[in-house]
């Protein structure tokens, strides 16, 4: 079973994406966690030491090639594992970043997107940009201002597989979205059944 984690930055994917593989193989099953990442965290880090700012089709160009090889990397690992597969990220961040940027949707994410097997849910962790923001400041590990993190969230919500997402609230403690998303793993597990 394959299960996508979306959200803003400092929503608690990755906490989250981790924490669900743990309590799944603590309970005795198998469980593996692919991480999609599109480099967004180097860059933004390298851009502050360079003192300068990426223009955006390049920084777009650079983030959705290392995204689309990580999605294709991880799809080609998750269909040789037999168990719970949660993937931080997917192909919906990249379309998501794109239109909060003001970049069209192109149409190789769109396409990739309904070629790949589809998951047995895209659980979207929606918090508020503020407390994102707050996450983000207290990890000390990259930046994103309020601005940036507003409009990410907005551009979620305008996307058309927006409706199709299990919208999970993510303004509470990381066990409570962890609670969350087993719920979502058994209903799906029963569904499969």
């Amino acid at each position: 079973m394959l299960i996508v984690l979306t959200g803003i930055d400092g929503s608690g994917k990755s906490t989250a994406a981790r924490a669900l593989v743990a309590a799944a193989r603590a309970d005795g099953e198998n469980a593996l966690l692919l991480s999609n990442h599109a480099g967004r965290r180097g860059m933004s880090v390298l851009s502050e030491r360079l003192g300068i700012r990426w223009p955006r089709p390049l920084a777009d160009a650079v983030e959705t090639t290392l995204r689309v090889a990580n999605v294709l990397v991880s799809h080609a690992r998750a269909s040789r594992f037999d168990g719970l597969v949660v993937m931080d990220r997917h192909l919906h961040c990249q379309l998501a970043l794109r239109a909060a940027k003001g970049l069209p949707r192109g149409r190789l994410l769109p396409w990739l997107m309904s070629s790949l097997p589809e998951p047995g849910a895209v659980a979207h962790l929606d918090v508020e940009p503020a407390l994102a923001h707050q996450r983000i400041v207290a990890r000390g590990t990259d930046s994103e201002t309020l601005a940036d993190l507003a409009a990410l969230r907005d551009a979620y919500r305008s996307m058309p597989e927006h409706a199709g997402f299990v919208l999970l609230d993510a303004d509470c403690l990381p066990a409570e979205v962890v609670g969350r998303l087993k719920r979502i793993v058994n209903a799906e597990t029963a569904v499969a059944v």
